[in-house]
Formats: C-alpha cells, sequence, structure tokens
C-alpha cells in the first residue's frame, strides 16, 4: 500500500506541479487551495440536489475548477496550457440566462438559505467570491495573466445564485427578503 502522507510539509512548505517549494501561505496556494474548496462545496451541493437537478453542468463546472487548480498548482505556467476558452465563458453565460429565465424577478435582497441544496449552493456562491479574490490577486503578480479565469469565477457565482434561488422555486424553499434599512 502506497502512503498518502510524504512528511515534507511538515515545516510549513509544499512542492507545486513542477517541483517549485513554496510556503503554504504563499497566495498561489490559497488560491488553488479556495479553487479546491469551491469544487468539494459544489459536490456537496450535489449530495442535496434532486436527481438529475443540474447535475450534469454542475460537475462540467467542477472539472473546470479542477483544470484552473492543476494550473494554478504551477509556478511557471506551461506554454500553451489555457486555463479556459472562451467557449468555456459563453457556456456559463448561456447556463446563467437559461437558470435566470425560470426565476421569478428579483427586487430585493435575499437571505442565503432555503433547502439544503440551495444552501449549499449558496455557500459555493461564497467560496467562488473569495476564490475569484484570490485568484486576481495572485493573477495581478503575474507577467501574463489568464484573465479568463477571472471571468468564469465572476460569472460562476452569478450562476451559483440562480441555482440556488432555481432550487428553492423547484421545491418550494422560498425565498427570505430582507430590507436593507
Amino acid at each position: 500500500m502506497t502512503k498518502i502522507y510524504t512528511g515534507k510539509g511538515d515545516e510549513g512548505y509544499t512542492e507545486l506541479g513542477d517541483s517549485t517549494v513554496i510556503h503554504k501561505n504563499h497566495p498561489r496556494v490559497a488560491a488553488y487551495g479556495t479553487i479546491d474548496e469551491l469544487s468539494s462545496f459544489l459536490g456537496l451541493a450535489l449530495s442535496h440536489l434532486p436527481a438529475g437537478s443540474m447535475a450534469s453542468d454542475l460537475r462540467w463546472i467542477q472539472r473546470k475548477l479542477f483544470r484552473i487548480g492543476v494550473l494554478l498548482a504551477q509556478a511557471q505556467r506551461p506554454k500553451g496550457a489555457a486555463m479556459l476558452t472562451a467557449a468555456d465563458i459563453g457556456k456559463l453565460e448561456e447556463l446563467i440566462d437559461q437558470t435566470g429565465a425560470e426565476l421569478p424577478p428579483l427586487t430585493e435582497f435575499i437571505l442565503p438559505g432555503g433547502v439544503p441544496g440551495a444552501a449549499h449552493l449558496h455557500c459555493a456562491r461564497t467560496v467562488c467570491r473569495r476564490a475569484e479574490r484570490a485568484v486576481a490577486g495572485l493573477e495581478k503578480e503575474e507577467s501574463q495573466p489568464n484573465n479568463l479565469a477571472l471571468v468564469f469565477l465572476n460569472r460562476l457565482s452569478d450562476y451559483l445564485f440562480c441555482a440556488a434561488r432555481l432550487i428553492n422555486c423547484q421545491t418550494g424553499g422560498g425565498e427570505e427578503i430582507v430590507k436593507a434599512d
């Protein structure tokens, strides 16, 4: 049996995919760690959603997040390696439009929550916003940033908001309105 632990991280350092050694509190580790956390929240949401309910879309998103994480886990981006394509952004925008078309107009703020699947999607949305901030901070330091990752994460948080609302609407979970006064 192969051991999963190596002990290499015991001193607070980690090795990236390209063998670069960096401290575990490096912004790069925070960025790909938050992407991993986001994907895990999507998996959790999936376990609480009705069968077939947007599952293939969420799995597609998880695969895109995995690709982003893999590339963020390298100090030097491999030549020709694109985290995402414009077509990926387009597909996510189509998902937002399709989901939004099924929703009643939103004229006030809502509190995150509802049925468990929707509540987990709301949690994923907030982790997505944190991932976006982490990647934005990291990309600011890169000589050749891939802004599509930022666009994807920005659109993804919008999609997750709409998806959470849709699940609540479909299941009778309801939305709790909150006044900003």
